[in-house]
C-alpha cells in the first residue's frame, strides 16, 4: 500500500525550491496588497523559512534572535518592515517596487 503524507510536508518539501518559494511570496504579497491580510504573508515567510531549512537556520544568517523571528511571524506578529526585510534578505530575497497598471489605480 502507498503511504501518502501530509499536504503540509508536501507544501514544505515544494517550498525547498527557490522559484517556487519565490512565486509563493510573491502571490502572498499580492493578494497581501488586495485585501491587506498581513497574516497570510506572515504565514508565506514562515513556510518558506521553515522549508528552507528553519528559524534557528534563519536566525544565524540575519542575526536575529530564533524567538523574537518566532514571534514577528505568529499570527498575532505585527514586525517592524526592517525586521520582514532581514527575513527576506536571509531567505534570499528582497522587495521590490513596481507600478501600477492603469486598472489598479481605478480600483
Amino acid at each position: 500500500m502507498r503511504k501518502l503524507r501530509s499536504f503540509k510536508a508536501f507544501h514544505l518539501e515544494e517550498l525547498k525550491d527557490s522559484e517556487k518559494a519565490k512565486a509563493y511570496l510573491e502571490v502572498a504579497l499580492e493578494e497581501h496588497q488586495k485585501d491587506g491580510d498581513t497574516d497570510a504573508f506572515l504565514l508565506a515567510l514562515r513556510d518558506v523559512a521553515e522549508a528552507q531549512g528553519g528559524l534557528g537556520k534563519l536566525a544565524k544568517e540575519t542575526g536575529l534572535n530564533r524567538s523574537n523571528i518566532y514571534k514577528a511571524l505568529s499570527e498575532k506578529g505585527k514586525p517592524y518592515f526592517q525586521t520582514v526585510e532581514t527575513i527576506l534578505h536571509g531567505l534570499g530575497y528582497q522587495l521590490s517596487v513596481e507600478s501600477l497598471s492603469p486598472e489598479a489605480l481605478s480600483e
